[in-house]
């Protein structure tokens, strides 16, 4: 496997250009296969790598929903044994692991975004949308104003 996208220029340093390679390989590729299964006739690697590849540059290393910087040098750390024997604990370290997300997950069009791993498993199928609307109730209901911009803020009832 050449190496075919140059590496975004924040994650020099972090993870070297064959990480980096292989990571987007393996994500595209696992992409590929679940939109594959679910009778979505665009998904082909190639394309699928170039888009997973401008949504690392567009994110500038962070979090898409939370903003929070990702740690790119966990890239192909993680390791089924230290997890199985550390469960949570040893999953919860690699919170901020960055992934793929589907921006929207009815995979009738390739668009991604980058998130942690944590922020990814907490959006699961959800759409952009109704993600941002499950985490305004859940602020809400934990007694927090939230205001869209532009919008009034909102309280809970």
């Amino acid at each position: 496997m050449g190496i075919k996208r140059l590496l975004p220029e924040f994650l020099v340093g972090k993870v070297s250009p064959e990480q980096y390679a292989r990571w987007l390989e393996r994500k595209a590729a696992a992409h590929v296969k679940r939109d594959r299964k679910r009778d979505f006739d665009g998904a082909v690697g190639a394309a699928y790598r170039d888009a997973i590849h401008q949504a690392v540059i567009l994110s500038s290393g962070r979090d898409a929903y939370t903003g929070e910087d990702l740690h790119w040098e966990l890239l192909s750390q993680y390791d089924n044994e230290k997890s199985k024997a550390g469960r949570s604990v040893y999953k919860a370290s690699f919170g901020l692991l960055p992934t793929v997300d589907h921006l929207d997950a009815s995979a009738s069009a390739i668009s991604f975004r980058i998130c942690a791993w944590r922020t990814n498993d907490a959006k699961n199928d959800l759409t952009h949308e109704t993600f941002l609307d499950l985490c305004h109730r859940a602020l809400l209901h934990a007694g927090y104003t939230v205001a869209a911009p532009g919008k009034p803020i909102a309280r809970e009832e």
